[in-house]
Parts: C-alpha cells; structure tokens; sequence
C-alpha cells in the first residue's frame, strides 16, 4: 500500500511539473523526506497528503482514495514481519521488508551465490571469510533468518526469482570442497521449481556493461508501485527507487542476460562443475 501512495503522489507531483524540493517547502521538510514518502518507505500522516495534493491541484476523490491508502498502509505496518526480531542490520531488515512484498526479483551477482539460494554451510563460509565486520556469535541466527527468506519461494503465490550469475561465483573453492559441491546441488534443485530461473554467465561471454556490480531489480504488483534496484557497493548498499535510474539498471540487466547462457545449457555448466569437484 505505501508503495503504491507513493507511486501516485510521484505521479502528481510531476504531472504538476513540480520538483522534490517544492514538495519539502510545502510541508516545511527535507526532500530526503518526500523522497521517504515516495518511495514507501514511511508512514504519511493525513495533514501531509492533504498538503501535497493540494499544492499538486488533486481533485476531491483522488484526495479521497489516497488517504484511504495510507490508512490501510498504517494498518499493515502495525503488522510485525518475523524479521523484525532478528539481529540485522536496518537495510537488512528494510530489504527483507520490501523481497516479502515483491512479485519478482531479478539478480545479477558476480561473484557469489544469492542469498535466497545458498545451502547453509555456505551461508556460513560466506560469513566466517567475507563479512566486513563478522560475528561469530550471531552467525547461526544469521543463516537462521536467510533460510526463512527462503520460504517465500515455496510458498502457494511465491516470488519469482530470476538470477544470472557469473561463472566465477560457482568456482570458489573452500577448504572442504564438499560446501561448493553441495551448493551447485542446491541451485540444481532449486533451478527445477517453476518460479525460478537459474543461468550462467559463462567466462567466454565477453563482457558488457555492468558486470563488476551485483545488483537486485525488485518488482511489484501493486499498481503505481515502482521497481526498487539493491546496489551492493563496498562498505555499503545503494538504493534506487524508480524513475531513469532503475530504467538503467533494467536495460544493464537485460544485456548481461543477452549474452548468458539459456536455462538448460547453464544447467549442464553448473553439473559439469559439481562433477570435478568430486
């Protein structure tokens, strides 16, 4: 629901040919807050919208319409997701927040297995050897929380996830080479479901635009909801909401797929790699 408020009073307030900053005069705040508001990722007081569609020139039933949005997105939010108690990061929480409420999710990732694939014994090596600032005391609710993200491709309506992985993330190699063997097992299976679409980016592809970047497209159904693009930069994360900048990340992710592997070639790459690690 918030998405989809937000998505409308962006529509408004361009349709008005307004600008971020006009719409921070009017309710006397940051645009770092009407950007907030727009994206979804705050509840809006009703003095507020009627602010915004005021300087908007809304008429009375679209006034009407979205204040009952944000009385029913008030409403969900009082809702607790079962991440809420985990021991994540605030990002890590606001992502799981918004892959919970996305029809698909698209991913590009370079070096690694994503996390709504990895087998636990890889979520732990992952954690142990590449975490910025790793907890050896939080590790087991860690992998804990990532095995529920999982569920939701399970479930009766479940995410689609599709996923084009570079070569290079299915040939790490640990110390036990059973962890990557039983990983590439993983994604064999997973692979099967309907939902879910595994391909290869293989080492002769050449590269393209937007290689050296792991990101995530995250779609909706809701109407008026706008694609959200994850960014994982070193040290940090990105957030793109909408607009020209996810349009980019769309078209980089569509000449990455361009030039990987179909689903079943990438399936017979992914065996062909589990078998020499025997």
């Amino acid at each position: 629901m918030g998405r989809r408020l937000g998505g409308e009073l962006m529509r408004l307030r361009t349709a008005a040919g307004l600008r971020q900053p006009h719409a921070a005069k009017a309710l006397t705040a940051s645009t770092t807050k009407i950007a907030k508001m727009e994206g979804g990722w705050v509840p809006m007081r009703d003095p507020d919208i009627r602010a915004l569609c005021e300087l908007y020139g809304a008429d009375i039933e679209t006034i009407g319409y979205l204040l009952e949005l944000a009385r029913l997105d008030r409403e969900r939010r009082k809702a607790r997701g079962w991440w809420v108690d985990f021991p994540l990061t605030g990002n890590m929480k606001e992502y799981i927040a918004l892959e919970q409420a996305a029809t698909t999710i698209r991913v590009w990732h370079p070096t690694f297995i994503p996390g709504l694939l990895q087998t636990p014994d890889y979520i732990r090596v992952l954690r142990r050897d590449a975490a910025v600032t790793p907890r050896a005391d939080q590790d087991e609710t860690f992998v804990a929380a990532r095995l529920e993200r999982q569920r939701r491709l399970h479930e009766p309506r479940p995410l689609r996830l599709e996923v084009v992985l570079h070569e290079a993330a299915l040939r790490h190699t640990f110390s036990d080479a059973s962890i990557m063997f039983d990983q590439l097992q993983h994604l064999l299976a997973v692979g099967k479901l309907p939902n879910v679409a595994v391909r290869l980016y293989p080492f002769n592809a050449g590269v393209t635009a937007g290689l050296e970047t792991p990101f995530n497209i995250i779609s909706f159904s809701d109407d008026g909801a706008m694609d959200v693009v994850y960014v994982e930069v070193p040290l940090t994360q990105l957030w793109i909401e909408g607009g020209e900048g996810a349009a980019k990340y769309r078209g980089l992710y569509e000449k990455i797929a361009q030039r990987a592997l179909s689903e079943t070639d990438s399936r017979s790459l992914i065996a062909k790699i589990a078998e020499e690690l025997q």
